[in-house]
């Protein structure tokens, strides 16, 4: 039975990824220049598919991975994470859109630095604050605002007090979902992989350079909004994060499902970064020293990150990585329950 769920769940994974590469195509590159009534229909559909196909998809794969994974005390965060994530998407993509009025709510439910949308919206010689008002009125962009701004508010508030792990395994709607909700699907091809030492330096280096450009581009944008344009071509600097963000975000991430696993962006994701560092900050880390280490490696397996619990648990030393995303994996994995996800002001257990 359990290879019949993986099937399905590997069909859903593969179903949702060609869906997005031919919408997005689409919707990015097709439809402002296509004949009125079928870029409707193409903005139309990629609506649908982003709000409800994924609010579908997340409630039916997250009941599939549990029956594959076993929907037990054992694996109790994981089963929270997919709880978190069905919460989040029927209220992004259901019924915010349904109270907002805006189909396109969930372009901004991920804070700064990962799209500078919300900052495009406040300079109204932007093509993107143009092409808003125009669809949602100036009412409309005050309640989009808002909403930013209240997403903005509980990222980082949880943040501070349960770590990485808040946005990263409970709320985020671009790659994190995917990873829990598809978990046993990954890869598509192949079969799982772990990010080796020259990969993992690799991922360092990305990340730093991917979040020094995220904050290149919202710097431009604060500057523009304070009234210091540094370059007039603003239509052009638009048009870079768009395809920054279909070429190394959306592809590359739906690329590392395909061969390598779903984590894959998480490595890089300059939110990710943002919410890491507040994490270490607060006090994030994977305590070992609850019972006693057998050293049976159950944890590096389980961890999606390649992080080398193991060898921390050995020695009792808590694993303190900026790579983890809090996603309980090893907790839910350890036999002996040695392992807890902790920060200065909570903790998580299994259980």
């Amino acid at each position: 039975m359990k290879n019949i769920e993986l099937i399905i769940l590997k069909t859903m994974l593969a179903t949702y990824i060609f869906m997005a590469l031919v919408l997005a195509g689409l919707n990015f590159g097709y439809a402002n220049q296509a004949p009125e009534n079928i870029a409707v229909l193409i903005t139309w559909s990629w609506h649908f598919y982003e709000n409800w196909v994924k609010t579908i998809f997340i409630a039916v794969g997250g009941y599939l991975t549990l029956r594959i994974i076993g929907d037990s005390k054992k694996n109790s965060l994981r089963r929270k994470n997919l709880w978190g994530f069905l919460i989040v998407a029927l209220i992004i993509h259901i019924a915010g859109p349904f109270l907002f009025k805006n189909p396109e709510l969930y372009y901004f439910a991920m804070p700064l630095p990962w799209t500078t949308m919300p900052l495009q919206l406040l300079i109204p010689e932007s093509s993107f604050y143009q092409s808003f008002v125009s669809y949602h009125g100036a009412l409309g962009i005050s309640a989009t605002l808002v909403f930013y701004l209240l997403v903005t508010l509980v990222v980082f508030t949880g943040t501070i007090i349960k770590g990485r792990r808040w946005q990263c395994s409970t709320l985020c709607l671009f790659n994190g979902f995917a990873s829990e909700v598809f978990a046993p699907a990954f890869p598509l091809v192949g079969k799982p992989k772990k990010a080796g030492p020259v990969m993992l330096k690799t991922f360092f280096i990305i990340r730093w350079v991917f979040l020094v450009i995220s904050i290149l581009f919202t710097g431009y944008w604060l500057l523009l909004i304070a009234g210091v344009p540094i370059m007039s071509h603003i239509d052009m600097l638009s048009q870079l994060e768009t395809y920054k963000y279909l070429a190394f975000e959306l592809l590359t991430a739906m690329l590392f499902w395909v061969v390598f696993t779903g984590r894959g962006y998480c490595y890089y994701c300059p939110l990710g970064t943002i919410t890491g560092l507040i994490g270490r900050a607060a006090g994030q880390r994977i305590v070992t020293d609850i019972t006693k280490c057998i050293n049976c490696s159950k944890c590096n397996w389980a961890c999606p990150m390649a992080i080398d619990i193991n060898k921390q648990a050995v020695e009792g030393k808590a694993v303190n990585d900026l790579n983890c995303v809090g996603c309980g994996h090893c907790i839910d994995a350890c036999p002996t329950g040695t392992l807890a996800y902790t920060t200065r002001f909570s903790s998580s257990r299994p259980g």
